[in-house]
Protein backbone atom coordinates (compact mmCIF):
# COMPACT_ATOMS: atom_id res chain seq x y z
CA UNK A 1 0.00 0.00 0.00
CA UNK A 2 1.33 3.56 -1.25
CA UNK A 3 -0.02 6.04 1.54
CA UNK A 4 -0.37 9.56 0.28
CA UNK A 5 -1.54 12.10 2.71
CA UNK A 6 -3.44 15.10 1.01
CA UNK A 7 -4.37 18.63 2.31
CA UNK A 8 -6.11 20.29 -0.30
CA UNK A 9 -9.30 19.22 -2.22
CA UNK A 10 -8.21 20.74 -5.66
CA UNK A 11 -4.88 18.51 -5.72
CA UNK A 12 -4.70 17.40 -9.34
CA UNK A 13 -3.93 13.50 -7.55
CA UNK A 14 -7.61 13.60 -6.61
CA UNK A 15 -9.24 14.26 -10.06
CA UNK A 16 -10.78 10.68 -9.77
CA UNK A 17 -12.83 12.02 -7.16
CA UNK A 18 -13.70 15.97 -7.66
CA UNK A 19 -17.00 17.64 -9.09
CA UNK A 20 -19.17 14.43 -8.21
CA UNK A 21 -22.05 16.16 -7.86
CA UNK A 22 -21.96 17.28 -11.88
CA UNK A 23 -23.89 14.29 -13.05
CA UNK A 24 -22.59 14.99 -16.97
CA UNK A 25 -19.08 15.30 -15.78
CA UNK A 26 -19.23 12.50 -14.22
CA UNK A 27 -20.69 10.62 -16.62
CA UNK A 28 -18.20 11.75 -19.07
CA UNK A 29 -15.39 11.03 -17.27
CA UNK A 30 -16.56 7.35 -16.72
CA UNK A 31 -16.93 7.21 -20.16
CA UNK A 32 -13.90 8.49 -21.28
CA UNK A 33 -11.49 6.52 -18.78
CA UNK A 34 -13.45 3.72 -18.16
CA UNK A 35 -13.55 3.80 -14.02
CA UNK A 36 -16.90 4.23 -11.70
CA UNK A 37 -16.61 4.92 -7.87
CA UNK A 38 -17.19 2.55 -4.78
CA UNK A 39 -18.11 4.26 -1.30
CA UNK A 40 -17.98 2.66 1.75
CA UNK A 41 -15.91 -0.93 3.13
CA UNK A 42 -18.51 -2.56 2.05
CA UNK A 43 -18.94 -2.18 -1.69
CA UNK A 44 -14.85 -1.85 -1.98
CA UNK A 45 -14.53 -5.22 -0.69
CA UNK A 46 -17.43 -6.46 -3.22
CA UNK A 47 -16.05 -4.54 -6.15
CA UNK A 48 -12.39 -5.72 -5.68
CA UNK A 49 -14.10 -9.42 -4.87
CA UNK A 50 -15.55 -9.31 -8.34
CA UNK A 51 -12.28 -8.80 -9.78
CA UNK A 52 -12.17 -4.64 -10.69
CA UNK A 53 -8.71 -3.49 -10.54
CA UNK A 54 -8.39 -0.46 -8.01
CA UNK A 55 -6.91 2.88 -9.45
CA UNK A 56 -6.56 4.34 -6.05
CA UNK A 57 -8.28 4.81 -2.76
CA UNK A 58 -9.39 8.19 -1.00
CA UNK A 59 -9.97 7.95 2.69
CA UNK A 60 -9.56 9.16 6.16
CA UNK A 61 -7.34 7.65 8.99
CA UNK A 62 -10.06 6.70 11.00
CA UNK A 63 -11.36 4.30 7.93
CA UNK A 64 -8.15 3.19 6.83
CA UNK A 65 -7.17 0.01 9.00
CA UNK A 66 -10.78 -1.65 8.13
CA UNK A 67 -9.43 -1.87 4.73
CA UNK A 68 -5.85 -2.32 4.58
CA UNK A 69 -6.40 -6.55 3.87
CA UNK A 70 -7.85 -6.10 0.52
CA UNK A 71 -5.73 -2.88 -0.88
CA UNK A 72 -2.63 -4.86 -1.68
CA UNK A 73 -0.35 -2.48 -2.88
CA UNK A 74 -3.26 0.18 -4.17
CA UNK A 75 -1.66 3.73 -3.78
CA UNK A 76 -4.25 5.29 -1.16
CA UNK A 77 -4.99 9.19 -0.92
CA UNK A 78 -5.69 9.71 3.27
CA UNK A 79 -7.62 13.34 3.77
CA UNK A 80 -9.15 14.89 6.30
CA UNK A 81 -13.12 14.86 7.14
CA UNK A 82 -12.91 18.31 5.74
CA UNK A 83 -10.99 17.67 2.80
CA UNK A 84 -13.13 14.78 1.95
CA UNK A 85 -16.34 16.75 2.15
CA UNK A 86 -14.89 19.18 -0.10
CA UNK A 87 -13.49 16.52 -2.70
CA UNK A 88 -16.84 14.77 -2.86
CA UNK A 89 -19.42 17.23 -2.09
CA UNK A 90 -20.70 15.67 0.82
CA UNK A 91 -20.13 14.37 4.04
CA UNK A 92 -18.87 10.68 3.25
CA UNK A 93 -20.37 8.32 6.14
CA UNK A 94 -19.07 5.23 5.15
CA UNK A 95 -15.03 6.68 5.28
CA UNK A 96 -13.87 5.82 2.10
CA UNK A 97 -14.38 6.59 -1.37
CA UNK A 98 -12.28 4.05 -4.22
CA UNK A 99 -11.83 4.57 -7.81
CA UNK A 100 -11.98 1.24 -9.55
CA UNK A 101 -11.80 0.17 -13.33
CA UNK A 102 -14.28 -1.44 -15.14
CA UNK A 103 -14.08 -4.63 -16.59
CA UNK A 104 -15.15 -5.35 -20.22
CA UNK A 105 -18.97 -5.97 -20.46
CA UNK A 106 -20.30 -8.90 -22.48
CA UNK A 107 -22.49 -8.30 -24.95
CA UNK A 108 -25.85 -9.84 -24.79
CA UNK A 109 -25.31 -12.72 -27.15
CA UNK A 110 -22.39 -13.68 -24.98
CA UNK A 111 -24.55 -13.19 -21.96
CA UNK A 112 -27.22 -15.42 -23.15
CA UNK A 113 -25.13 -17.97 -24.74
CA UNK A 114 -23.37 -18.36 -20.99
CA UNK A 115 -27.31 -18.75 -19.29
CA UNK A 116 -27.26 -22.75 -20.16
CA UNK A 117 -28.93 -25.57 -18.34
CA UNK A 118 -31.77 -25.31 -16.24
CA UNK A 119 -34.52 -22.58 -15.50
CA UNK A 120 -33.34 -19.44 -16.15
CA UNK A 121 -34.97 -15.58 -15.15
CA UNK A 122 -33.88 -12.34 -16.36
CA UNK A 123 -34.66 -8.89 -15.72
CA UNK A 124 -34.97 -6.84 -18.56
CA UNK A 125 -34.84 -2.91 -18.13
CA UNK A 126 -36.03 -0.49 -20.69
CA UNK A 127 -34.87 3.34 -19.89
CA UNK A 128 -34.57 3.53 -16.11
CA UNK A 129 -33.42 7.17 -15.52
CA UNK A 130 -32.95 6.96 -12.22
CA UNK A 131 -29.57 5.46 -11.07
CA UNK A 132 -31.05 4.87 -7.25
CA UNK A 133 -34.31 2.76 -9.20
CA UNK A 134 -31.69 0.67 -11.18
CA UNK A 135 -29.07 -0.09 -7.80
CA UNK A 136 -32.19 -0.86 -5.86
CA UNK A 137 -33.70 -3.54 -8.76
CA UNK A 138 -29.66 -4.74 -8.81
CA UNK A 139 -30.36 -5.20 -5.05
CA UNK A 140 -33.75 -6.94 -5.63
CA UNK A 141 -32.10 -9.70 -8.31
CA UNK A 142 -29.36 -10.44 -7.03
CA UNK A 143 -31.14 -11.15 -3.58
CA UNK A 144 -34.06 -13.26 -5.45
CA UNK A 145 -31.90 -15.25 -6.94
CA UNK A 146 -32.06 -13.52 -10.60
CA UNK A 147 -29.57 -14.96 -13.06
CA UNK A 148 -28.59 -11.89 -15.00
CA UNK A 149 -30.11 -8.21 -16.29
CA UNK A 150 -30.10 -6.62 -19.46
CA UNK A 151 -30.37 -3.23 -20.12
CA UNK A 152 -31.57 -0.92 -22.76
CA UNK A 153 -29.50 1.73 -24.93
CA UNK A 154 -30.63 4.43 -22.99
CA UNK A 155 -30.80 2.51 -19.55
CA UNK A 156 -28.96 3.92 -16.60
CA UNK A 157 -25.45 3.33 -15.76
CA UNK A 158 -25.02 0.65 -12.93
CA UNK A 159 -21.86 1.28 -11.78
CA UNK A 160 -22.82 5.02 -11.08
CA UNK A 161 -21.57 6.12 -7.57
CA UNK A 162 -25.52 6.16 -6.98
CA UNK A 163 -26.52 2.91 -8.27
CA UNK A 164 -24.20 0.89 -6.85
CA UNK A 165 -24.42 2.70 -3.33
CA UNK A 166 -27.83 1.80 -3.33
CA UNK A 167 -27.58 -1.54 -4.31
CA UNK A 168 -24.88 -2.40 -1.36
CA UNK A 169 -22.26 -3.53 -4.40
CA UNK A 170 -24.94 -6.07 -5.57
CA UNK A 171 -23.96 -4.79 -8.91
CA UNK A 172 -20.95 -6.66 -8.61
CA UNK A 173 -22.85 -10.30 -8.14
CA UNK A 174 -25.34 -10.51 -11.15
CA UNK A 175 -24.28 -10.48 -14.52
CA UNK A 176 -25.49 -7.85 -16.97
CA UNK A 177 -25.20 -6.61 -20.55
CA UNK A 178 -26.42 -3.98 -22.44
CA UNK A 179 -28.42 -4.07 -25.68
CA UNK A 180 -26.93 -2.28 -28.60
CA UNK A 181 -30.80 -2.49 -31.03
CA UNK A 182 -33.65 -1.52 -28.74
CA UNK A 183 -35.81 -2.47 -31.40
CA UNK A 184 -34.87 -5.69 -32.04
CA UNK A 185 -33.60 -6.45 -28.18
CA UNK A 186 -36.57 -8.96 -27.40
CA UNK A 187 -36.70 -10.41 -30.83
CA UNK A 188 -33.39 -11.75 -29.63
CA UNK A 189 -34.39 -12.72 -26.34
CA UNK A 190 -37.22 -15.14 -28.18
CA UNK A 191 -34.40 -16.36 -30.18
CA UNK A 192 -32.44 -17.60 -26.75
CA UNK A 193 -35.65 -19.10 -25.60
CA UNK A 194 -36.73 -16.50 -23.69
CA UNK A 195 -40.62 -15.99 -23.16
CA UNK A 196 -41.30 -12.57 -22.71
CA UNK A 197 -43.37 -11.18 -19.81
CA UNK A 198 -44.37 -7.26 -19.87
CA UNK A 199 -44.61 -5.92 -16.32
CA UNK A 200 -47.74 -3.22 -16.87
CA UNK A 201 -49.96 -1.73 -14.04
CA UNK A 202 -53.00 -2.72 -16.16
CA UNK A 203 -55.27 -5.06 -14.03
CA UNK A 204 -57.12 -6.32 -17.07
CA UNK A 205 -52.99 -7.89 -17.81
CA UNK A 206 -52.55 -11.71 -16.45
CA UNK A 207 -51.71 -10.97 -12.71
CA UNK A 208 -48.22 -12.41 -12.54
CA UNK A 209 -48.33 -15.10 -9.74
CA UNK A 210 -50.93 -16.90 -11.77
CA UNK A 211 -48.85 -17.11 -15.17
CA UNK A 212 -47.27 -20.53 -15.89
CA UNK A 213 -43.90 -19.87 -16.15
CA UNK A 214 -41.41 -21.65 -19.00
CA UNK A 215 -37.81 -22.90 -18.00
CA UNK A 216 -36.74 -19.54 -19.48
CA UNK A 217 -38.64 -16.44 -18.67
CA UNK A 218 -37.52 -12.63 -19.87
CA UNK A 219 -39.42 -10.05 -17.84
CA UNK A 220 -39.31 -6.71 -19.14
CA UNK A 221 -39.52 -3.20 -16.45
CA UNK A 222 -40.43 -0.17 -18.10
CA UNK A 223 -39.35 3.45 -16.96
CA UNK A 224 -40.21 5.25 -14.42
CA UNK A 225 -43.72 7.07 -14.53
CA UNK A 226 -43.88 6.08 -18.40
CA UNK A 227 -43.56 2.39 -18.25
CA UNK A 228 -42.80 0.23 -21.02
CA UNK A 229 -43.26 1.88 -24.37
CA UNK A 230 -45.85 0.84 -26.72
CA UNK A 231 -43.60 -1.30 -29.15
CA UNK A 232 -42.27 -3.45 -26.16
CA UNK A 233 -45.47 -4.01 -24.88
CA UNK A 234 -46.74 -5.27 -28.55
CA UNK A 235 -43.49 -6.90 -29.09
CA UNK A 236 -43.90 -9.15 -25.43
CA UNK A 237 -45.34 -12.56 -25.33
CA UNK A 238 -47.56 -11.80 -22.59
CA UNK A 239 -48.49 -8.63 -20.79
CA UNK A 240 -48.78 -9.27 -16.65
CA UNK A 241 -49.35 -7.55 -13.67
CA UNK A 242 -49.16 -7.37 -10.08
CA UNK A 243 -52.69 -7.58 -8.58
CA UNK A 244 -53.89 -4.32 -6.91
CA UNK A 245 -56.27 -5.03 -3.89
CA UNK A 246 -59.92 -3.89 -4.03
CA UNK A 247 -59.67 -1.19 -1.20
CA UNK A 248 -56.85 -0.10 -2.90
CA UNK A 249 -57.92 0.29 -6.35
CA UNK A 250 -61.41 2.13 -4.88
CA UNK A 251 -59.15 4.86 -3.25
CA UNK A 252 -56.81 5.57 -6.59
CA UNK A 253 -53.91 3.35 -5.15
CA UNK A 254 -53.64 1.95 -8.65
CA UNK A 255 -49.93 0.91 -9.60
CA UNK A 256 -46.71 0.96 -7.29
CA UNK A 257 -43.62 2.41 -8.39
CA UNK A 258 -40.69 0.02 -10.43
CA UNK A 259 -38.30 -0.65 -7.31
CA UNK A 260 -41.42 -2.08 -5.39
CA UNK A 261 -42.96 -3.76 -8.52
CA UNK A 262 -39.54 -5.38 -9.23
CA UNK A 263 -38.95 -6.92 -5.88
CA UNK A 264 -42.19 -8.46 -5.69
CA UNK A 265 -42.05 -9.44 -9.20
CA UNK A 266 -38.25 -11.28 -8.66
CA UNK A 267 -40.11 -13.06 -5.86
CA UNK A 268 -42.82 -14.33 -8.37
CA UNK A 269 -40.37 -15.00 -10.84
CA UNK A 270 -38.32 -16.97 -9.37
CA UNK A 271 -41.14 -19.53 -7.85
CA UNK A 272 -40.66 -22.62 -10.30
CA UNK A 273 -37.08 -21.21 -10.90
CA UNK A 274 -35.33 -23.57 -7.99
Amino acid sequence: MVLEYVTDPSDPRLTDYTRMRDVELRKSLEAERGLFLAEGEKVIRRAIGAGHPIRSVLTTDRWLASLRDVLGDATVYVVSDEVMAGVAGFPVHRGALASMERLPLPSVETLLKSLAGGPRRLLVLEDLADHSNVGAIFRSAAALGVDAVVLSPRCADPLYRRAVKVSMGAVFSIRYARMDDWFRGLAQLREAGFRTLALTPDQTATPLDAVALTERVALLLGAEGDGLSSHWLEEADEAVCIRMSAAAMASGVDSLNVVAAAAIACHDLMRSAG
